[in-house]
């Protein structure tokens, strides 16, 4: 039995704040927006590889308390890390790194607009391929 990668998470915000998250997910992270559902409110499914990895709601009456509540980080399995590296400093995102030798991992720490911290990992003996 296989547990499997992280299939998507959802942010939920009041509607004025999509544009913002938004940009983050699209222009920081590169993700494509692309089909979603019919909901009664309004919102994005962001796609990686072809894959919804990120459901934004914008079902909120009100924002909510704190950036992430119990959540402390999310994580994306990722590839380029030196592309990467070098878009985040293009796009003047701060970013604190993370390397663990033993594993062969090499992690970067961002946060979105709301203070959600995103974690890309690069597995280094794929990254070589």
């Amino acid at each position: 039995m296989s547990l499997g990668l992280l299939d998507h998470f959802t942010i939920r915000c009041v509607p004025q704040d999509l544009p913002r998250l938004l940009a983050f997910y699209q222009d920081t992270l590169g993700l494509v927006p692309g089909d979603r559902p019919v909901m009664p409110f309004p919102g994005h499914w962001l796609y990686s590889d072809g894959h919804p990895v990120v459901h934004l709601f914008g079902n909120l009456q009100q924002r909510a308390e704190g950036p992430t509540g119990a959540l402390d980080h999310i994580s994306f399995k990722s590839r380029g890390l030196q592309a990467m590296m070098r878009h985040l400093c293009e796009c003047k995102v701060e970013f604190g790194e993370n390397v663990l030798p033993d594993a062969r991992v090499h992690q970067l720490f961002l946060f979105d607009p709301f203070g959600l911290k995103v974690e890309l990992t690069y597995y280094l003996d794929e990254e070589a391929v």
